[in-house]
C-alpha cells in the first residue's frame, strides 16, 4: 500500500450473519490505522447492525428492495435519478481505500463506482476482480469465526487479537425489548431459540425443537422465546403452540432482536444471522451446524458448537442425501441439552 489510507470504505451488502462476522473489520482496521476514518456500504435491511457502532463515521444505504419495486411499478426514472445521487454520495466521499468483502459483480461494481484509487476484493467472482486492484483469497484454513474477514485484516497488516466481532445496539431498542419481554410476561431468566434459516437443509427438525424447548423450561428453569423474521412467522406458530414458548418471531427489527439476544440466559440456533448475534452480543450460544459449519472455534468461552461430521458434508448448497437432511439428524435432543447445559456452567 503506497501510503497510509485516510477514508477506507467496506463493501459487504448482504446477509445479515455475514455482516455480523465481517464486523471484526471494524476494530480490526481501527487497530491498524488508528487515524482514518471507517465506513460500510450495506443493504437498508442490514443498517440495524451497524448504524451506532462508535467506529463507523458514516453509513452507506443501498434501498435495494425500494428500488426493485419502483422498477416493477414502472418509476424507473425516479430510480435512475436515486442511483445517480447514490453514486455521487459515494465518489464525493472520496475514499482512498475500498474493501469488497462481498466479492460478487454488484458489490464490486458499487466498490469501482466509488473512485478509490485503491479497491480490494476478497475472493472477488463473476468477473468482479476485473474491478479491483487486488485480489485477496477467500480460502483460509480457520475455524474462526469470520474467518476469511479475519485473514484480510491479517493480510492488510491489522494485528490478529484485534478482529472480533462487534454489534453496537441502540437503547431504544434495548427499551422496546423490554416491553417485548413484559408484554410477553417474561420476568425472569429466559432461553431464545432461532430455528429459522433460508435453506432447508440447515433446519434441525419441528418435533426435536419441541422436545428441546419443552425440556428447557421443565430441566433448566428457563422460558423460552422464538425469534425469526417475518417470513417465518407461519412456520413458528404451531412450533410456539406445541412447544408452549413465547413467540416474538417477525415482531422485532435487528436491532430489538440483538437486545432480545443480549438480554438472554442462553441462545440455540442453526446457522442462521441470529445465531451469530449470539456471540457479537456476547450471550452464551449454542449453534447446531450440518450442511454448513461457518465455523467450528466460537471464540467465546461459553459458546459451543454442534458438528458431527460425515462424508457427504459440509455440502452446503448441494445436499445428497434425498432429503433426510443426515447431518442435522444425528443431533440428538440428549445431546444438544447437554451442550446447553454445558454453556449455562
Amino acid at each position: 500500500m503506497a501510503s497510509e489510507p485516510r477514508r477506507i470504505l467496506i463493501v459487504r451488502l448482504s446477509a445479515i450473519g455475514d455482516v455480523i462476522l465481517a464486523s471484526g473489520l471494524i476494530p480490526a482496521l481501527k487497530a491498524r490505522w488508528p487515524k482514518a476514518e471507517l465506513a460500510w456500504l450495506t443493504e437498508s435491511g442490514q443498517a440495524d447492525l451497524l448504524r451506532h457502532h462508535p467506529g463507523l463515521a458514516r453509513l452507506h444505504l443501498l434501498p435495494r428492495a425500494r428500488w426493485a419495486r419502483a422498477w416493477r411499478e414502472g418509476r424507473r426514472g425516479d430510480v435512475w435519478r436515486e442511483a445517480r445521487a447514490f453514486v455521487a454520495e459515494l465518489r464525493a466521499a472520496r475514499y482512498d481505500l475500498v474493501l469488497d468483502v462481498q466479492g460478487l459483480l454488484k458489490s464490486g461494481v458499487l466498490a469501482r463506482l466509488t473512485g478509490a484509487p485503491e479497491r480490494i476484493g476478497l475472493g472477488s467472482k463473476e468477473g468482479s476482480g476485473w474491478l479491483m486492484t487486488r485480489v485477496v483469497s477467500r480460502a483460509v484454513a480457520s475455524h474462526r469465526p469470520g474467518k476469511e474477514y479475519r485473514a484480510l485484516a491479517a493480510e492488510l497488516g491489522a494485528p490478529e487479537a484485534a478482529y472480533r466481532l462487534e454489534v453496537v445496539l441502540a437503547e431504544a431498542d434495548r427499551a422496546r425489548a423490554g416491553a417485548l419481554l413484559a408484554e410477553a410476561g417474561v420476568g425472569g431468566e429466559f432461553a431464545v431459540c432461532c430455528p429459522f434459516t433460508t435453506r432447508p437443509q440447515k433446519h434441525w427438525f419441528e418435533e426435536r425443537w419441541i422436545d428441546l424447548a419443552r425440556r428447557i423450561q421443565r430441566e433448566l428453569g428457563l422460558r423460552v422465546v422464538i425469534l425469526g423474521g417475518p417470513g417465518d412467522r407461519e412456520a413458528s406458530l404451531p412450533l410456539a403452540e406445541a412447544a408452549g414458548a413465547v413467540n416474538l418471531v417477525g415482531r422485532t427489527g435487528l436491532g430489538e432482536a440483538g437486545a432480545l439476544i443480549e438480554r438472554a440466559r442462553l441462545l440455540i440456533g442453526v446457522d442462521t444471522g441470529l445465531t451469530h448475534l449470539g456471540l457479537a452480543t456476547g450471550t452464551p450460544t449454542l449453534a447446531l451446524f450440518g450442511s454448513t459449519r461457518p465455523y467450528l472455534e466460537p471464540m467465546a468461552p461459553r459458546s459451543r458448537v454442534l458438528y458431527v461430521p460425515r462424508d457427504c458434508s459440509p455440502c452446503r448448497r448441494r445436499p445428497t442425501c434425498d432429503g433426510r437432511f443426515d447431518c442435522m439428524r444425528a443431533h440428538e435432543v440428549d445431546a444438544v441439552l447437554a451442550a446447553a447445559r454445558g454453556c449455562l456452567a
